[in-house]
């Protein structure tokens, strides 16, 4: 079996549930509350899993792995069947550079240890956070919106397959919409994000679908 510890509302844990789906692969929601108790993650049982004391953390018959696309590669390589990667190069690499830009340029500057120092240690008030988050999904989409229109955008972030790029996208799409933010700007992304929508995998690792969803 395969534990999955997550947080409903992580968009790393939201990624790796949309790529289990995909991968047709069970597993098991621990839930791991990164505000209950100031934080279950900060928790010395939970550190020895992830000593960085983030979500999400795969424990795969033993093997504890973490960082979400390193999980999600590591799932594709290990697990046949639905591959989440192409298999040409250049197509690898320029998935690989969609997720990238969510997951390395995107998130890391609107993940919650960011908005919480901000609005602590900063003393920014919630309307300053808010245009902070804004401001870096709004380029960060720009810029993906852009990468789209290349030839091998399909259905999907990549030809007609749903992939690592589009395990980011989502979860990105939906948090972008937490904080009504105008995604007209921003078709393709939009469409694509909608086709996702579509599948079990993706309705199935939505955060309110979740267990520990509030």
């Amino acid at each position: 079996m395969r534990d999955l510890y997550s947080y409903f509302r992580s968009s790393a844990a939201y990624r790796v549930r949309i790529a289990l789906g995909l991968k047709g692969l069970d597993h098991r929601i621990v839930p791991v509350h990164l505000l209950r108790q100031g934080g279950e993650q900060h928790q010395a049982a939970y550190l020895q899993r992830n000593p960085e004391g983030l979500v999400p953390a795969l424990d795969d018959q033993g093997h504890v792995l973490t960082q979400s696309l390193a999980i999600i590669e590591y799932l594709d390589e290990v697990y046949p069947g639905a591959a989440l990667l192409p298999a040409e190069p250049l197509a690898r690499a320029r998935v690989r550079a969609l997720a990238q830009l969510i997951a390395c340029d995107i998130h890391p500057l609107n993940n919650l240890r960011v908005l919480r120092w901000l609005a602590h240690e900063m003393k920014v008030d919630k309307a300053v956070r808010d245009a902070w988050y804004r401001h870096w999904i709004v380029t960060g989409f720009a810029a993906f919106e852009a990468q789209l229109r290349a030839p091998g955008t399909g259905l999907y972030c990549q030809g007609d397959t749903p992939g690592l790029a589009d395990c980011c996208l989502v979860p990105q799409v939906y948090n972008a919409q937490r904080y009504e933010i105008d995604l007209s700007p921003y078709p393709t992304l939009q469409r694509i994000a909608r086709q996702c929508d579509t599948l079990s995998a993706f309705q199935a690792a939505r955060p309110e679908a979740q267990p520990d969803a509030e």
